[in-house]
């Protein structure tokens, strides 16, 4: 099979991940969910694949403090996140719960911010 199938095939096999997980994803857990739908393909192609599908803006990048990148479909509205402790997955939060009024100095304008809530997601917290 030529070369270019089968970048096609597995960075389709990519999109399909994010698409049905639909949170942020790191590349390892990428992995371990299309190589289920594609054998043979390795950490490297999911990286260079996925660098790839930020470059062409389908993909935008999830920084937390302290984590490496995950990444989510971009065009999402307005959210934030939700990291648990306890398996590491972080989770996207619809809409703004939080009203941010910082007080700001004179001059100032604010145009973004992001909010992080941490502790245990469902599955985790019945445990």
């Amino acid at each position: 099979m030529p070369a270019l199938q089968r970048n096609t095939r597995q960075k389709s096999a990519i999109r399909d991940v994010f698409e049905a997980m639909d949170r942020p994803l790191g590349p390892q857990e990428v992995l371990d969910h299309a190589a289920v739908q594609t054998k043979g393909i390795g950490i490297a192609t999911v990286y260079r694949n996925i660098k790839a599908l930020v470059e062409e803006g389908w993909l935008t990048p999830v920084d937390l403090p302290g984590e490496p990148s995950r990444y989510e479909i971009s065009g999402k509205a307005h959210h934030h996140h939700f990291h648990c402790q306890n398996c590491g997955k972080v989770y996207d939060l619809p809409g703004c719960p939080i009203q941010v009024k910082p007080s700001l100095p004179p001059g100032f304008i604010a145009t973004a911010h992001e909010v992080v809530l941490y502790g245990r997601c469902d599955v985790c917290s019945i445990h």
